[in-house]
């Protein structure tokens, strides 16, 4: 495969599956990382591997930390359900990982590769880890492109981002990196890329395992949004981050100095964003504020019905 060489560091997830999905066929992925997040790292480790599994992916995947830097660990199981994958009947997971310390996966595979997008899509405690351990990789790196925070209202909290607030410790010290290019998915994009239920019709009728699987991924995922906010549309957030390194012109950014408050009582894991007019802070970030939807749609839809 050719495209980006990238590092999927995630936490499966509906959306993280999808994302896995589509970077397997746009990008060269060196190795999928779990981290805890999405639900408990033994479960995000599992679902990293019945995707690769299902969709015959060669990919090395390697499991990470099972809690935060610093706070406790946190889950999402309204949104993705107790196992990560809720939905599907889900099958008999054979692969086993390739290993047991992403953080050293991250390390190894910066430093022998060059070029290499780090893409996390959950929690940035794996990543966070890698640079405290081995700062000579950021400089290495191409870029970080990143699902996390918001430049408006959160979701875990009304201030932050499930991604971000689950470590925002680690989070600060991915900020903080001075990696050579990141780049920002935040809700006030993801929220601009929504699966309904004519993209689950057009999934099924495709007639592939994969594309139903996913198709009862998305049912799952669409019925907690109509139950808890009304909606007839859910959005799909970590697949941005994918495309952010592929088709970075289905975008439009705006460089931005961004912080993470990490010990706000009402504000934890804020993503404070410098817009003033006239700011003289550097920036550290390339915040996604718009995206083609349907074009990014169209991308995600053919990915998926691509397999068997």
């Amino acid at each position: 495969m050719t495209g980006p060489k990238i590092i999927l560091d995630c936490d499966p997830g509906h959306d993280d599956a999808v994302a896995i999905l589509l970077a397997a066929r746009h990008c060269e992925i060196l190795a999928i990382t779990t981290v805890s997040g999405n639900a408990p790292l033994h479960m995000t480790t599992a679902n990293a591997l019945l995707m690769c599994q299902i969709a015959g992916l060669d990919v090395p995947v390697h499991a990470g930390a099972d809690r935060p830097l610093l706070v406790p660990a946190a889950h999402a199981p309204r949104a993705h359900g107790h196992s990560g994958l809720d939905g599907p009947p889900r099958p008999e997971v054979h692969r086993t990982v390739n290993g047991n310390d992403a953080v050293g996966c991250i390390i190894e595979t910066i430093r022998t590769h060059d070029d290499v997008w780090l893409v996390p899509v959950g929690p940035l405690t794996n990543v966070a880890l890698a640079m405290r351990q081995a700062p000579d990789i950021v400089e290495r790196l191409a870029g970080i492109s990143l699902m996390g925070g918001a430049i408006g209202p959160g979701n875990v909290t009304p201030t932050a981002e499930f991604n971000i607030w689950a470590d925002p410790h680690a989070a600060q010290i991915v900020f903080a990196s001075g990696a050579p290019l990141m780049r920002m998915a935040g809700l006030n994009l993801t929220h601009q890329l929504c699966v309904g239920p004519d993209v689950i019709a057009s999934l099924r009728a495709s007639g592939g395992t994969v594309p139903e699987f996913v198709a009862g991924l998305f049912d799952f995922y669409l019925a907690g949004y109509r139950e808890r906010a009304d909606l007839d549309a859910a959005p799909l957030h970590d697949p941005c981050a994918v495309l952010a390194v592929t088709l970075p012109a289905l975008f439009e950014f705006g460089a931005r100095h961004v912080e993470v408050e990490t010990a706000g009582e009402l504000t934890r894991g804020m993503t404070v964003a410098d817009e003033r007019p006239g700011t003289d802070a550097d920036p550290n970030c390339e915040i996604a504020y718009r995206i083609d939807a349907d074009a990014a749609m169209e991308l995600i839809v053919d990915a998926v019905c691509s397999y068997d």
